[in-house]
């Protein structure tokens, strides 16, 4: 648990399970990197947009909300007496943007956010249920070259804030399907297959296909086995025989690793196939983002249940939790891809904020002194009442240094 949660009975300090207060300096160090990623988002013609934080349940949880619906808290309006919903997830409300206030806007369209959202519950790697997003959608475009963009502009801007040993795990969630469909599977079998792939298990596998047409567990296994490093895995996947639409989506999986190698060269891309977890409407080439830690850092921080595939995948996901993840989606009738970053997986991943560069100014200080200072840089905290000894007072307030006069010394 997050060491700012307050233990229960602390004052009637106790917050619900996974939410917490973001103290300093960690609450300033994220607004500000906020700030750079969407600085970042609109040099490369990405425009904000700040959709509310409650809408009404029948337009937040339709279209490509629906997926979110289990994740939403419910409360009625009583204004309206309609039944209203808190955000779990910003990407369906750009969509609706997209279909409403900007349906007449050029395409494509792009659009970033940052925003809290709220779920009902949260999960083994995310206990926290309210935490920041901040992402890009492009919306009207439906070619590879946009899929590749929007990988690129999530790993560029990452890169550009201090996130080292990047890694971007690829899947295409409607391969599975497409194969099971071009079998004729039933619903239970294609239910009790995907739970089998979920889990990485390869016995699971066999078991569910138990009965269906001889070798049909066959392929399913073999994209398992493919899993790993994006050269490999293409190779893997290009020996396993697929029907078309399966074929389509490996082609575009293709090319879209293509599109992103030839953006950023060094940037480590990984292929796990069967990945469908946490996909709720993406319907094409999706992905993951991950950072890497050094070999020191403890073995709790793994992802549990993942291959190894020559240590690639592993330690990719020593960050607790994945920085962000995204997708091809459907944005009402429009096709579109975005991404979303989840602020708190991210600071998690940078190295240790720097001190901040705070001085002491003893009471009586002239402001002009202190204006010059934060011109330089400074952040000045001034003191309101004379202070017997200047130094253990700076100390105390967490200033490094002090005005002494004439010029500034170490407290």
């Amino acid at each position: 648990m997050d060491d700012s949660f307050l233990p229960e009975g602390a004052d009637g300090g106790l917050l619900p399970a996974g939410l917490a207060d973001s103290l300093p300096p960690q609450a300033s160090r994220e607004e500000a990197l906020v700030w750079r990623l969407l600085s970042g988002f609109a040099a490369q013609g990405y425009e904000l947009i700040k959709p509310p934080l409650v809408e009404f349940e029948e337009t937040l949880l339709s279209g490509t909300g629906a997926a979110m619906r289990p994740h939403c808290f419910r409360l009625m309006d009583p204004v309206s007496q309609r039944m209203m919903g808190v955000r779990p997830d910003i990407t369906p409300q750009v969509a609706r943007i997209a279909r409403t206030r900007l349906q007449h806007a050029p395409r494509p369209l792009r659009l970033c956010y940052a925003g809290e959202v709220l779920r009902v519950r949260g999960s083994q790697l995310r206990p926290a249920r309210q935490f920041e997003q901040v992402g890009a959608e492009l919306i009207g475009a439906a070619s590879a070259t946009s899929d590749a963009e929007v990988v690129a502009l999530a790993a560029s801007a990452l890169e550009s804030i201090g996130v080292a040993g990047l890694s971007v795990d690829l899947t295409v969630p409607t391969l599975v399907p497409a194969m099971a469909d071009s079998m004729g599977l039933e619903p239970g079998r294609t239910r009790r297959l995907r739970e089998a792939l979920d889990r990485k298990d390869a016995a699971a596998v066999e078991a569910a296909m138990e009965g269906a047409s001889p070798g049909a567990a066959a392929p399913f296994a073999a994209l398992l086995r493919a899993a790993g490093p994006a050269d490999k895995a293409m190779a893997a996947l290009g020996r396993i025989a697929l029907p078309p639409a399966a074929l389509a989506e490996r082609d575009r999986l293709a090319e879209v690793i293509a599109l992103i190698r030839a953006a950023l060269p060094e940037l480590r891309l990984t292929v796990d196939p069967v990945e469908m977890r946490g996909f709720e409407y993406e319907r094409g080439v999706s992905f993951t983002f991950f950072a890497r830690r050094a070999a020191a850092d403890p073995p709790e921080c793994l992802s549990k249940g993942v291959d190894s595939h020559d240590g690639a995948r592993i330690n990719a996901r020593q960050v607790h939790g994945d920085l962000g993840r995204g997708g091809r989606y459907a944005a009402a009738a429009e096709p579109a891809t975005g991404f979303t970053l989840y602020m708190d997986s991210v600071v998690r991943a940078l190295p240790a904020a720097e001190q901040p560069r705070r001085v002491y100014l003893p009471a009586g200080t002239p402001h002009d002194v202190a204006r010059r200072l934060r011109q330089e840089g400074w952040i000045t905290v001034a003191g309101l009442e004379p202070a017997a000894d200047a130094a253990a007072e700076a100390r105390r307030l967490g200033c490094l240094h002090r005005w002494s006069g004439a010029a500034l010394v170490a407290a």
